[in-house]
């Protein structure tokens, strides 16, 4: 039985969760959360404070005791927001690195949005029809469009409720000038939402993280006191206390405002260091919900740690549900990346096709992990997208684009191998010392090798792209490789004479000849 550990490095607190995988799905066995205010300086000197730093190796060091007591097979850690902005961000990872041996997995806004939905609709029931997730952290807050458990558009915003305090709430209570150009802040920010998603007609909006936590309940408690809500009571008996009204927490944030931190404190569901926080994370809402024409929200404790449980999960076990899930993410994603830069998916079709053959057809020969189908299929749909900078020397600007685009549900290391595969399909081999080479994990360098052997064969077999596909089949011996080319329309002596210039570093690679006949 596996277990995974998933660790979220935020804003404004870090968090842990451990489950085990029980029948292709996950079962949570052990939590914690603690607040460290990693992005409190950041937002104010670009950098992380040491004070902020030894706070968050602290936890991560109770963290990884945890772990250890339930023996977990992979830890996976990822650092959001604050990790984006700061200038230290390297010293601080090669800190954890030290401390724990964790490497830090520092996310896109848009990726950080991605594993929050996963973690919702996998889990969430109501999540599977036309929904809006919003989650507003410390240092940023992503809004996505979702239908049938699949994303539609997702917003990434610096509107984070630790940002907000450190950049425009400097007194206690905040000035009224201050909080005016706060609610301009937000607005101009919520201007990118509104264009991306109009007015979304949503049957649920979905909001996560201890902001929407603490708004849910606090909106419900406070406006029951209000003097224009006590003809109304009943209203309030039929709001669970999860949920929240758009003119309940537009309220709540005018109040807010104008309380100190104590009163502030004293309101249920905030507490003394959401109190600190609340008031940028309560307009945020407020401006969200009224500017997207939203009637309240659900309040759901699931988040990004989950997202990356999921993905975890997905990754080993090809039977669990969520990984076609997630294999039908990549491949928009991939489809994407082709649109922008002009990619003709008709063309690249056959060399995809051709790759999966080869891969499946020639498994005892080239042994490579399940997962590097997908890749092979990707390298080969995207390879040519380097020609939208120039064609002379297409393969390295490919390289330069895939590893550096936001590709949906690709990590910044599957990126990696994708982009090396693409990479070496001219003259140049793959070598250990390269820059590309060593940006990916040695282990994984024979697997990139192997790669592109059977990406080559794939373009070798797609010379005549005028006519129809080459049909091939694969046979396997113990010293040779066979594959019988079938005469179609227009032949097939180009792909033969294409396949037999590959026989070399076929036979370098595999330690076995490769052989082409023509029937």
């Amino acid at each position: 039985m596996l277990t995974f550990a998933a660790i979220d490095i935020g804003s404004n607190s870090v968090r842990l969760k451990i489950a085990s995988v029980e029948q292709h799905t996950l079962k949570t066995l052990h939590e914690d959360r603690e607040v460290v205010r990693l992005g409190e300086s950041v937002f104010q000197t670009g950098v992380i404070s040491p004070d902020a730093m030894a706070n968050t190796i602290s936890a991560l060091k109770r963290f990884q005791k945890a772990v250890q007591l339930h023996v977990a097979d992979r830890v996976r850690v990822v650092a959001t927001s604050a990790m984006r902005d700061a200038r230290n961000a390297e010293a601080f990872t090669a800190w954890v690195k030290s401390a724990t041996g964790w490497q830090v997995e520092v996310i896109s806004g848009l990726e950080e949005g991605r594993l929050i939905h996963l973690g919702v609709a996998t889990h969430e029931a109501g999540a599977k029809g036309r929904c809006l997730l919003i989650d507003l952290g410390g240092g940023s807050c992503e809004v996505t469009l979702s239908d049938a458990g699949n994303i539609r558009e997702t917003v990434s915003m610096p509107l984070g409720a630790v940002r907000l305090q450190q950049e425009f709430l400097h007194v206690d209570p905040p000035a009224k000038e201050d909080v005016a150009r706060l609610k301009q802040y937000i607005d101009r920010e919520l201007d990118k939402a509104v264009r991306k998603l109009g007015t979304p007609r949503v049957s649920l909006v979905i909001a996560t993280s201890g902001t929407a936590a603490a708004l849910a309940e606090a909106s419900v408690a406070l406006a029951s006191k209000l003097p224009a809500r006590k003809a109304a009571p009943k209203s309030f008996v039929r709001i669970k206390p999860n949920e929240a009204k758009m003119e309940d927490v537009r309220r709540l944030a005018d109040q807010l405002a104008k309380m100190e931190n104590a009163q502030r404190s004293s309101v249920p569901g905030i507490g003394p260091r959401r109190a600190e926080i609340i008031i940028g994370g309560a307009m945020v809402y407020a401006r969200l919900l009224e500017r997207l024409g939203l009637k309240g929200f659900r309040y759901s404790p699931l988040g990004l740690s989950d997202g990356i449980l999921a993905q975890m999960l997905a990754d080993v076990d090809l039977r669990a549900s969520v990984h076609k899930k997630i294999e039908g993410e990549r491949w928009v994603g991939v489809l994407d990346l082709c649109k922008r830069y002009g990619v003709d998916t008709k063309k690249a079709e056959p060399v995809c096709q051709h790759v999966g053959q080869l891969f499946d057809e020639l498994t005892r020969v080239h042994e490579l992990p399940q997962e590097y189908r997908l890749w092979l299929e990707s390298a080969a749909m995207i390879h040519d997208v380097g020609k939208y900078m120039n064609h002379q020397g297409h393969h390295r600007h490919t390289q330069y684009i895939v590893a550096n685009s936001e590709i949906f549900g690709f990590s910044p290391e599957q990126r990696m191998v994708v982009s090396a595969i693409a990479r070496y399909l001219g003259k140049s081999r793959p070598d250990g010392v390269d820059r590309v080479m060593r940006a990916i994990p040695v282990e994984q360098h024979g697997h990139v090798v192997a790669s592109v052997v059977l990406l080559r064969l794939a373009l070798a077999l797609n010379q005549n792209r005028a006519s129809a596909a080459v049909k091939m089949r694969s046979h396997v011996y113990p010293k040779r490789v066979l594959i019988e080319l079938a005469q179609g329309r227009g032949g097939a002596e180009l792909e033969a004479w294409s396949l037999r210039k590959e026989a070399a570093y076929f036979r370098e690679v595999f330690r076995r000849d490769l052989v082409i006949e023509v029937a």
